[in-house]
């Protein structure tokens, strides 16, 4: 089991050198060939978001409507650099790629902090942070408890791609690990009866919790996995770290993600 505090370790040794980027990015200052110069002369940044992140960067299947806290703090990023905001859908097996090729500028989806990315791209300072969940149907009588999810014969849903993945696999001991890859949803897993639970986040066992009458969270006795999430830059630009960095202090100081937490039901896990 992993522990906070085992946790937080190594990310407080990165976020040493993330908070003095801070200082350099009070004033933007577009060097040549840099991102911030390409976002400056385009009048855009290009934001990676997943849309399928209920409370976080969700796209709405009714209407395609973008919303979440990092829709909300991508636009209040536009709104300090002058520039529009250009979503570029992504996900987490891809975001690493997306960077590096330049598809985006920034990824802006409550990225994990997980040292096998650190090796592929630069974090901002976290903003958020979360444990992991379980989430089963109410009538399920394999997994009713925190306990019950690492017994032979259990079969435990993860998203491909995500932080879930790597932790659970190291976690577990007796039951079977599913990974599920798109198309395949976990949601669809569990109510099919092919898992008997799935492992998820705070922000994304919220939208269960909201929307979906069958499904009942399973919580941890106490902490298991509590990991920082920040945002993401593609290596090799100090300059515009320093800016991505530099605009989490400044919400962080200001109100403004608080008050975007407040407003999607995040401010449980606020890193303030």
């Amino acid at each position: 089991m992993v522990t906070p505090a085992s946790s937080w370790s190594w990310i407080r040794a990165a976020a040493v050198g993330a908070a003095s980027l801070a200082a350099l990015a009070a004033v933007p200052c577009a060097h040549a060939g840099s991102t911030l110069a390409r976002v400056k002369s385009a009048g855009a940044v290009r934001v990676c978001i997943w849309p399928d992140y209920y409370g976080i960067t969700f796209r709405n299947p009714r209407n395609q409507q973008l919303s979440g806290i990092d829709i909300d703090l991508a636009a209040e990023l536009g709104r300090d650099l002058q520039v529009r905001i250009e979503h570029v859908d992504s996900s987490f097996p891809t975001l690493i790629d997306d960077l590096k090729a330049g598809r985006c500028d920034v990824a802006m989806f409550a990225i994990g902090m997980l040292p096998q990315r650190m090796e592929h791209v630069k974090f901002s300072r976290p903003y958020l942070q979360s444990d992991i969940y379980g989430v089963t149907t109410k009538g399920n009588r394999v997994v009713t408890q925190w306990s019950d999810i690492d017994k032979p014969g259990v079969q435990v849903a993860v998203q491909a791609g995500t932080f879930m993945e790597p932790v659970m696999a190291a976690a577990l001991k007796q039951a079977r690990m599913v990974v599920v890859k798109p198309p395949a949803t976990r949601e669809r897993e569990l109510e099919s009866g092919r898992v008997d639970v799935f492992m998820t986040d705070y922000p994304y066992s919220r939208r269960l919790l909201d929307n979906a009458d069958w499904a009942t969270l399973v919580a941890p006795p106490k902490p298991f996995h509590v990991l920082p999430y920040a945002y993401a830059v593609k290596p090799g630009d100090d300059d515009w770290l320093a800016q991505v960095d530099g605009f989490v202090q400044r919400v962080q100081r200001d109100g403004r993600l608080e008050a975007a937490a407040k407003r999607h039901g995040l401010a449980a896990i606020v890193v303030r």
